[in-house]
């Protein structure tokens, strides 16, 4: 995919008219991460790195520049689809020289298919390329340290955590027994890592390790002995002081949803560490929420300066802009919501835009196989620190029904650490045991799904695929999420009530095999 298909002319739109236009005030470069380029990149097509793998940010993988636009670069993993692909700054801190993780002991994914002794003598067919690397000062984290830190995926919950890795003054968080697609890298005066009891100090819940014996009288200090670890010392934890942007502040952002493209953006909202985006001319729904330090947020004239091309609000602009590529207003038809595999797209299947692709979420098979899957562009969800705790307690609940259960290897022997949250949320399916539930027919199972919370369409589904009582047992995730594609909500309280049947039935066999209406513990 080559660099011309965004370079657009738009030499009748300048920031400055538009910002008299707007009386508005662009956000002052020293707030952003990323200050003006000094000069261009040296990277080219085709040369050859080590980076971190954003879908998986515990992996270091062979990387190869697959387009340079600007100070930006897309990244392409080697031996796997464009799918996959990624963009990256040209001075981002996840990417590294061929070489750097053989030479600081860290890991090298190589590319599929030459997993045995990779060389990169052997690999490289170009000269090998040299990376800066600021000197840094280090920090106080060590691998293997406990921490407190929020899940940034379920921003109500704070977990039990270890550092899984160093870099120079950067660390990656992984919590404890999940797997590595909710790891993320911070530095120490992140606003989303605590030190062990911050939560009791606080006053808020703390998400015990996924199969804790038992995660309500979860103690730190047992905890620590029982994996022979130390906690994070309170003094290496340098908590850095709020953002100054302010509402209607202008800057430029990367979209999203189509990363190949840097837009005209307003600062909507703030909190003490996080902003809302605006893309100026498009409809609020496409705002989304950001940490302030977020290396896709660049000041005014950033691209001017690197060379990058920079998208107006749409119809501000001499040029003309008839919607003969695609049906969504304001989309030139650029970009695709499968990723940097299509360059362009002719309809609303494509568009990243379209009211079909706002809707759900865009997934991939896992590249490192197995049924999983990942999320390519999430469903937005604004989370808002100065809420009530209501809306944190409901997002740990259904945290915890769906990553305790349906995502887990082994989901009815973890399902006990939710018990009263899948009560909570799903009242229809407590005192049922599976052994009642084989017995069901079509009719009663396509009841019970009508009696679920938004899942009244979805009865008739059931009832024409003729499942009854036995047949609905036997249901896997993989099964009704993708055979009878029905949508992740409902598919879960669905699946998750299976595994509910299920516990109830194993919780009684304590009892004896009767069928027992008990479920054994009724906190």
């Amino acid at each position: 995919m080559g660099s011309q298909g965004v370079s657009v002319k738009k030499r009748s739109w300048s920031w400055q008219q538009y910002l008299n236009e707007q009386k508005a005030e662009a956000a002052p470069p020293t707030l952003f991460t990323q200050s003006f380029p000094s000069r261009r990149t040296g990277f080219r097509l085709g040369m050859k790195l080590e980076g971190v793998d954003p879908l998986h940010p515990s992996m270091f993988c062979v990387l190869t520049v697959a387009e340079v636009i600007g100070c930006r670069l897309r990244l392409h993993i080697d031996g796997y689809s464009e799918c996959y692909d990624f963009w990256v700054n040209a001075d981002s801190a996840d990417i590294r020289p061929a070489g750097w993780c053989k030479e600081h002991g860290n890991k090298l994914h190589p590319p599929r298919g030459d997993e045995t002794d990779f060389d990169w003598q052997r690999y490289l067919h170009l000269v090998c390329l040299s990376v800066h690397l600021s000197v840094s000062q280090g920090c106080g984290f060590r691998v293997g340290m406990k921490l407190e830190a929020v899940d940034r995926k379920n921003p109500g919950l704070v977990c039990v955590a270890s550092v899984a890795d160093v870099i120079d003054d950067h660390f990656l968080v992984h919590f404890d027994n999940w797997d590595d697609t909710y790891d993320y890298w911070c530095d120490s005066s992140s606003p989303y890592i605590h030190p062990v009891g911050w939560c009791e100090e606080q006053g808020r819940p703390l998400t015990a390790p996924q199969g804790h014996p038992n995660p309500e009288g979860f103690v730190w200090e047992e905890y620590l002995q029982e994996t022979g670890s130390t906690a994070a010392p309170s003094s290496a934890f340098t908590l850095r002081d709020p953002h100054g942007f302010q509402v209607n502040h202008r800057l430029e952002a990367v979209d999203r949803r189509n990363p190949m493209l840097i837009r005209v953006a307003t600062v909507a909202d703030t909190e003490d560490y996080r902003v809302k985006v605006h893309y100026d001319g498009w409809s609020t729904q496409f705002d989304v929420w950001c940490d302030s330090d977020l290396p896709d947020l660049h000041p005014v004239g950033w691209c001017q300066r690197s060379g990058h091309p920079l998208e107006p609000p749409p119809g501000q602009t001499d040029r003309l802009e008839r919607q003969t590529v695609c049906p969504t207003a304001g989309c030139r038809g650029v970009g695709h919501i499968k990723g940097a595999k299509y360059t362009g797209h002719h309809s609303a299947f494509g568009c990243p835009y379209s009211d079909t692709n706002m809707r759900k979420e865009v997934v991939l098979p896992d590249r490192l196989g197995g049924e999983r899957v990942v999320t390519l562009v999430p469903v937005v969800m604004h989370y808002h620190g100065n809420q009530s705790d209501r809306q944190p307690r409901l997002q740990a609940a259904l945290h915890q029904s769906v990553f305790l259960s349906a995502l887990s290897a082994q989901p009815g022997r973890d399902l006990s650490l939710c018990w009263e949250q899948h009560r909570k949320l799903l009242p229809a399916v407590a005192g049922v045991h599976a052994h009642s539930v084989q017995h069901w027919s079509v009719q009663q199972v396509s009841d019970f799904i009508e009696s679920l919370p938004g899942c009244e369409e979805q009865a008739k589904q059931f009832r024409d695929e003729q499942i009854d009582g036995r047949a609905f047992l036997l249901l896997t995730q993989r099964d009704i999420v993708r055979i009878m594609s029905i949508k992740l909500g409902p598919a879960l309280k669905i699946y998750n009530s299976i595994l509910m049947f299920k516990h109830a039935k194993d919780g009684s066999q304590s009892h004896g095999e009767d069928g027992s209406q008990s479920h054994g513990k009724d906190t």
